[in-house]
């Protein structure tokens, strides 16, 4: 038997080829996703494990706890502190560390990096091998600066130049004296780092004297856990904590670690999508293998082979064609995993040097997915096969499937789908979070249970065609009948089609959707005519508010100001803003009182007020930051929105009472409205700061749908293996079909049909099949992106259905072309069978 399968396989190397290709490019983004992260994982730790060599211990400031109606706070690094920790016994050397936001411009005044990235912080001398300097000199004063070499290449800058930065407020133009080389990973994923000496980093971050870090040397022979016990005796307790450097760089490894884990799993599930679409493939040709091989199969059978060594020859087949495409597909995802990680390069995002790592579990997982699955989507054809009776095998009265086992099809379909749907419903009525597993459980049992349906579904829908078919003539009705004559061939291949156009269409879906109520949620709640933020998303420094009223064609200007406060004994964020210019700026929508924000009246969004079971005229206590105390008034109860919600509160009343004011952002309106002129005027205002974004409602629209245009075309891209894997299943099934009715063409050539008709019945076939496979996708689409939009309505109150009706249009003109293509080699062979040939063919 060992040997019948190893015949059989050499004997349908054609036909098993596009199963092999199906597999193998399933293992290849399997293995290729677990070569690239375990390869930038690996990197980046042992790049941040560089960056700890020169800290042995890390001395860090505690955040005091909240205590009655005092905030609590973040002690301070203190320069006795360092002095303190320097002197401790085993200790060679302490450093203070000073760290912050620093965005740096190139010669064109565009941010460098990605403004989360954008870093600076003081240099520790010429003696810092954290930051070695490959030209130049340390810097001096506020008006000298280092950055790194790959800021420098970025930037096109040399030492000597002059270069405009900001830290949170005015714009800085120091000069460079030199670059230095990093191992930092925030520069290796595309940041950029600024150095100052440490007076003027503790000046520009607003440490007054102070540190964010002390970094502590041991002596030689001292160990790290040693000092660190030094240190706990030395320093106060109730002030700061310690951390070793070996700590630290394993904290770090697991952060890492963490971050590539979500990057896997996100590409490992379209992996698991081209795979699981593969499955239909692998389980249609073997199924077909099958059925070509009947009367085989029941001679062995007469000759005395049991039920057991038939499905074992199957399986025996699967496993030689599951090896190959796993060995294949193991090789061609290591390529794949040196390609992603040059191309992730290419996009800015540079990956630190290092090997490929290619670990024992990513080849015993490259071949357990390739042979397990094939094996498996391979075991019921040939468990089916090995059931039939030599009798009926050899008379062929085993072709069509029984009443009974046609019943129990659709009756499990039916069970399978209505509890997809059911599932689904209930998860709509769920909370964001809470609903995300069972909306998958429910997807998972619909697609399964649709799947099942297909080949009932296949006669009504491949049915609805007839009248455009006609038109074809003799070839448009004989691809008709051919479409329906194996239901659960059509079935199994217009499956591996629905299933990538359902995924693509769903998240098209809900993607508009959403990109939608953002838009109408900025246009309704926000009158302002432009919104000033930093590009980091850090706070803005209070002189921006200063220097945009100091505008001519400004109206109205407002902050809105963070700052924690204790009310009842517990933590609650204040929102200050100017309290006779919020009205103008906003739209917000008043459930209960007045809209009026001023002296010790307030207004609270709706469900922090449902939450402590405040009204319109309702009183209230707030301790501030300072500790002091101030009775309130609740004058209005607004509909809170992603955009604005909290307790706003006039900073006439607030400021007073905060150490360090910062704004989240700014809202402007103008006697102008928004034009590009205006905007042009906002940013010279505020001296063309790189680290400052002027965004008009329709800049922070663009920004939230560029977002997702990125977000869908990673996704359509990922998709697109899926797609691919469909194609070779419609090429696979209507070369086998061909193989399959090469009597039945012969006879049709006999009797008049010329080629050009044999080929357009092909091609037909094709098509209709493909487009059978669109419209379940579709709509199937169309009903999880509905479902997916109401888990998301109850966080996002202006969330509204928007169906994409183009761009569906063009999914469904993409299922004809994958059916168009995947024809032109079995209707090309189709065509060239002989005549006689085929007709003596059994």
């Amino acid at each position: 038997m060992f040997r019948t399968a190893l015949r059989n396989v050499f004997a349908h190397k054609a036909r098993l080829l596009m199963t092999v290709l199906a597999v193998m490019l399933g293992v290849s983004f399997v293995s290729g996703t677990l070569v690239f992260t375990n390869t930038i994982s690996e990197a980046f730790q042992k790049s941040s494990a560089k960056g700890f060599d020169q800290v042995d211990v890390a001395v860090e400031a505690k955040t005091q706890q909240d205590k009655g109606d005092t905030v609590g706070k973040t002690a301070e690094l203190t320069q006795a502190l360092l002095d303190d920790s320097a002197k401790v016994p085993g200790a060679v050397s302490a450093v203070g560390v000073v760290n912050g936001f620093t965005a740096i411009a190139d010669k064109d005044g565009k941010l460098i990096g990605g403004g989360f990235q954008s870093q600076g912080g003081n240099y520790w001398g010429t003696k810092d091998t954290r930051y070695p300097l490959t030209d130049g000199h340390a810097p001096s004063g506020a008006n000298e600066v280092l950055i790194d070499s790959e800021t420098a290449k970025r930037g096109g800058y040399e030492i000597g130049d002059t270069v405009r930065l900001s830290v949170d407020g005015p714009v800085l133009e120091p000069k460079i004296t030199g670059i230095f080389t990093t191992d930092d990973g925030n520069v290796a994923a595309g940041g950029s780092l600024a150095l100052f000496d440490t007076a003027t980093a503790q000046q520009l971050f607003g440490k007054k004297g102070t540190y964010d870090q002390i970094a502590v040397r041991a002596k030689s022979g001292v160990s790290q856990t040693a000092l660190q016990a030094e240190l706990d005796k030395a320093l106060p307790k109730d002030l700061v904590y310690t951390t070793t450097g070996q700590q630290l760089a394993d904290s770090q490894a697991r952060m890492i670690a963490a971050e590539m884990s979500g990057m896997k799993q996100g590409l490992l599930v379209f992996a698991g999508i081209a795979l699981f679409v593969g499955t239909f493939i692998i389980a249609n040709t073997f199924t077909m293998l099958v059925a070509q091989r009947t009367k085989e199969l029941a001679l062995l059978r007469a000759v005395g082979a049991s039920r057991r060594q038939v499905t074992r020859s199957v399986l025996l087949e699967a496993f030689v064609v599951g090896s190959v495409a796993a060995v294949t597909g193991l090789v061609a995802g290591i390529g794949i995993g040196a390609g992603l990680r040059s191309l992730m390069g290419s996009f800015g995002g540079a990956v630190p040097d290092g090997p490929l790592i290619i670990t024992p579990g990513t080849v015993g997982a490259a071949l357990a997915v390739g042979i397990l699955i094939t094996m498996l989507a391979a075991w019921l054809p040939g468990r089916r096969a090995a059931k039939i009776p030599p009798v009926a095998a050899m008379s062929s009265l085993h072709a069509q499937a029984t009443t009974k086992s046609l019943v129990l099809r659709n009756t499990l379909g039916a069970l399978f789908s209505a509890a997809g749907v059911a599932v689904v419903l209930a998860a709509t009525t769920m909370s964001g979070s809470d609903g995300q597993a069972p909306m998958g459980l429910g997807a998972v049992l619909l697609i399964i249970g649709v799947f099942i349906l297909t080949p009932l579904l296949s006669r009504p829908l491949i049915a609805a065609a007839a009248p455009v078919l006609r038109v074809f003539g003799v070839s448009g009705k004989l691809a008709r009948q051919n479409s329906v004559r194996n239901p659960r061939r059509t079935a199994a291949t217009a499956s591996a089609l629905m299933i990538g156009l359902t995924l693509i269409t769903g998240m098209t879906v809900v993607a508009g959707s959403v990109q939608k109520s953002i838009d109408k949620m900025a246009a309704s709640a926000i009158r302002a005519d432009y919104v000033i933020s930093m590009a980091n998303g850090n706070q803005l420094s209070p002189d921006v508010e200063r220097k945009l009223r100091g505008i001519d064609d400004v109206t109205a200007v407002s902050p809105l100001r963070g700052a924690p406060s204790r009310i009842g004994g517990e933590t609650e964020y204040l929102t200050g803003v100017t309290g006779d210019a919020i009205a103008e700026l906003t739209d917000l929508k008043v459930d209960n009182g007045s809209f009026e924000v001023g002296g010790t009246r307030v207004v609270v969004d709706d469900k922090t007020a449902e939450l402590r079971g405040w009204k319109g005229g309702s009183g209230f206590t707030v301790a501030y930051e300072d500790g002091k105390k101030q009775q309130l008034t609740v004058a209005a109860v607004y509909e809170r929105n992603d955009l604005i919600q909290g307790i706003l509160v006039d900073n006439a009343t607030l400021s007073p009472h905060l150490s360090d004011p910062a704004d989240a952002q700014v809202m402007v309106k103008t006697s102008d409205g928004a034009s590009g002129a205006t905007k042009d005027k906002l940013e010279k205002a505020l001296g063309s700061n790189p680290a400052i974004k002027v965004q008009s409602k329709q800049d922070v629209s663009d920004d939230i749908a560029q977002l997702f245009t990125l977000m869908l075309n990673m996704l359509y891209g990922l998709l697109a293996m899926a797609v691919i894997v469909a194609v070779l299943g419609v090429i696979n099934t209507l070369a086998m079909s061909v193989f399959e009715r090469s009597q039945e063409i012969g006879m049709l050539r006999a009797i008049g049909l010329d080629r050009k008709g044999i080929k357009r019945m092909v091609r037909l076939e094709s098509l209709v099949i493909s487009l059978f496979g669109g419209v379940l996708g579709i709509g199937l689409g169309v009903f999880f992106g509905w479902a997916g939009g109401e888990l998301l309505g109850a966080s996002l109150p202006t969330y509204e259905l928007v169906l994409p009706w183009a761009r569906m249009a063009v999914f469904l003109l993409l299922a004809a072309a994958v059916g168009v293509l995947a024809a032109l080699w079995p209707a090309r062979r189709a065509a060239r069978l002989n005549v006689l040939t085929a007709i003596k063919s059994e």
